[in-house]
């Protein structure tokens, strides 16, 4: 069977998430069908959750990208291939969710996306951020407060992870007393955008055992500027499919178990890691920041 003629069954969507049924109700899987999932940033995280969102038979996608695929997107990028090099993320992404369900529903916005965020956000159920860039998120943010809209987001850690933030509860630079406070989008540099990732790091790093499990040197080369966010296979998709199971709790309306702080994986020790910010959390966190000062 071609594409067409997959279009023109009527049986289609229900043969392909046929199986989903014991899983989720009927019911449920005509709600996964019509919600619609902003997803800026199609490549690790983004790109993985994005075919596991249409698989499940979202239908309904916003997705916004610039980049082409490289030859380092191959450890962990789902829709990079030998065929998909120096390809457009945006493209790629659009065209492999098609060629998963053609009855795809995708609107697409490229480098400019952040502009749109006013005509993008009423359009959408809630977000799912792919994107890894300080000032790009944090306008998200502020943005999906005002809409009330919520944001599913994970943490630049090496165990898989996933946070959730509430539009009417603190956003990332608000919990994390990132130095884009009180700034406008314009006012935030460079150097701020990097004494921010320093501060969701130094998170990371005193709030769960992510530190046991990363490099030294390459935690030195990150917070220094040296090299790119280090990342992993195992990692990216595991924490893509755990944002996909808060899709489903968002639109399921289930009680909102995840917050701003997240919660971890640990799959070397069996263990699941849910931070709190209690006194053994402020100890950590202070010879954290010590630590990470001579990088600042």
């Amino acid at each position: 069977m071609n594409n067409a003629s997959f279009t023109a069954d009527s049986n289609f969507y229900s043969m392909m998430t046929g199986r989903n049924f014991g899983f989720v109700t009927r019911e449920q899987q005509l709600v996964i069908k019509s919600t619609c999932v902003f997803i800026p940033g199609v490549g690790g995280m983004g790109g993985t959750a994005l075919e596991c969102l249409a698989r499940m038979g979202i239908e309904n996608f916003i997705i916004a990208d610039f980049d082409t695929f490289e030859v380092s997107n191959l450890n962990r990028q789902i829709m990079c291939t030998t065929e998909t090099i120096d390809k457009e993320k945006l493209v790629s992404a659009k065209n492999r969710v098609l060629q998963i369900n053609p009855n795809a529903q995708i609107k697409t916005y490229g480098k400019d996306w952040v502009e749109h965020l006013d005509q993008i956000l009423p359009q959408c159920d809630l977000v799912l951020n792919g994107c890894d860039d300080i000032k790009s998120t944090v306008l998200l943010a502020r943005k999906s407060k005002i809409f009330k809209k919520f944001i599913i987001d994970a943490y630049a850690s090496t165990l898989p992870n996933v946070y959730v933030i509430d539009p009417n509860k603190k956003s990332q630079e608000e919990f994390h007393g990132f130095t884009t406070l009180n700034k406008t989008i314009h006012e935030i540099t460079p150097e701020i955008e990097k004494q921010s990732l320093h501060k969701e790091i130094q998170y990371i790093m005193a709030a769960t055992s992510s530190i046991n499990y990363v490099v030294p040197e390459a935690i030195e080369g990150l917070l220094n500027g040296s090299i790119k966010r280090f990342s992993f296979c195992p990692m990216v998709w595991m924490t893509s499919t755990l944002m996909c199971h808060e899709v489903l709790k968002i639109i399921f309306k289930k009680p909102q178990k995840v917050g701003i702080e997240g919660y971890f994986i640990n799959p070397w020790t069996l263990k699941i890691e849910c931070p709190k910010k209690n006194i053994v959390y402020y100890i950590k966190n202070y010879f954290v920041a010590q630590r990470m000062n001579k990088f600042l």
